[in-house]
């Protein structure tokens, strides 16, 4: 049996969603690492913590899916050597969730926090790229409320991949 053809579209919001979490951890690596810590009012979601949340949610969504082991050992970073593990990791769980989202839509059961939850596949691998979407925003507010103005969410969107990928004028 030969694999299914992707969606064009949705090939694409997954290929747009690994260039910006590609692009947003090497911006991170231009500011000073002190700035890792830094928060909104919420001081319990740091800069460090949030990116160590939304790689980690992205191994998440793909044990989801495949029934695969949680991901335990994304780590916190703190240097801009973590960065670059961070950055390896994320590429290959937004690899694998792209390939998911050729998968024919079905159901998965997982226990979470002692719950057995039901989802559809496409619910899990749609939250996917909102969250780490929100993520990225979320980030990038905290940086601009610090006067760090590295990360421009509109040079992250869907416009400016079009133009790295050459489709735009």
């Amino acid at each position: 049996m030969t694999n299914p053809e992707p969606n064009p579209i949705l090939d694409r919001l997954y290929r747009h969603m690994a260039w910006a979490n590609q692009s947003l951890l090497a911006k991170l690596k231009e500011i000073p690492s002190e700035a890792l810590e830094l928060s909104s009012e919420n001081e319990e979601w740091r800069v460090a913590t949030i990116v160590q949340h939304y790689v980690r949610a992205a191994g998440f969504y793909v044990s989801r899916v495949t029934g695969d082991p949680l991901p335990t050992d994304v780590i916190r970073p703190v240097t801009s050597g973590d960065l670059d593990e961070l950055a390896r990791r994320c590429a290959a769980f937004d690899a694998r969730l792209r390939e998911l989202a050729v998968m024919p839509e079905g159901m998965t059961t997982f226990v979470r926090e002692g719950r057995t939850i039901i989802r559809a596949r496409s619910t899990i691998l749609g939250q996917s790229i909102h969250h780490a979407t929100e993520h990225r925003a979320q980030i990038a507010d905290i940086l601009f409320l610090h006067g760090i103005k590295v990360l421009d969410l509109d040079e992250l969107d869907v416009w400016a991949y079009s133009d790295f990928e050459g489709l735009g004028a």
